[in-house]
């Protein structure tokens, strides 16, 4: 082979073999609402689709499911699903309590540690590391640990 094959054939398998973009990023992933203003949720991906849902919570998690030219599928708390424009993205971990009733906020990640708050069900905050099925979680000023059961996504999407 000539040496000018072998560097065309270097340069085509380390172009095709890298990471072209964040397009090519690993899916399911966990994602939140970036900015404070509303955002569509689409039946597909193209802003000529019908809109099925308008958010507006800052920080709302999804599960992106899938990718395609600058949008994502994805899946809400409530198991809706369609397609969002990615840059109203971030992958910055938020959590949404889940379940009937109030989700306990506590001192440490034990059922034993002193109660903080009370946390009502659709409260949204940011997600820390989670451990021996407890979470950190701050909801505005408020910081504490609640259990990973009760919180929409922690843990592998």
């Amino acid at each position: 082979m000539s040496r000018i094959r072998q560097i065309a054939t270097l340069i085509a398998v380390l172009v095709l073999s890298a990471p072209l973009s964040a397009e090519d990023a690993k899916t399911p992933y966990w994602a939140s609402i970036r900015k404070d203003e509303p955002i569509n949720m689409r039946v597909g991906p193209g802003e000529d689709y019908k809109i099925l849902w308008v958010y507006h919570r800052q920080q709302l998690p999804f599960k992106v499911l899938r990718m395609k030219e600058g949008w994502r599928f994805v899946e809400d708390p409530e198991g809706a699903r369609g397609w969002v424009l990615a840059r109203f993205l971030t992958r910055d971990r938020t959590g949404f309590v889940t379940g009937k009733g109030p989700a306990d906020m506590r001192e440490s990640g034990s059922g034993n540690s002193k109660l903080l708050w009370r946390l009502g069900p659709g409260v949204v905050g940011n997600l820390g590391d989670c451990s021996a099925n407890w979470c950190e979680f701050q909801v505005g000023p408020r910081k504490g640990y609640v259990e990973q059961s009760r919180l929409w996504g922690a843990g592998e999407p």
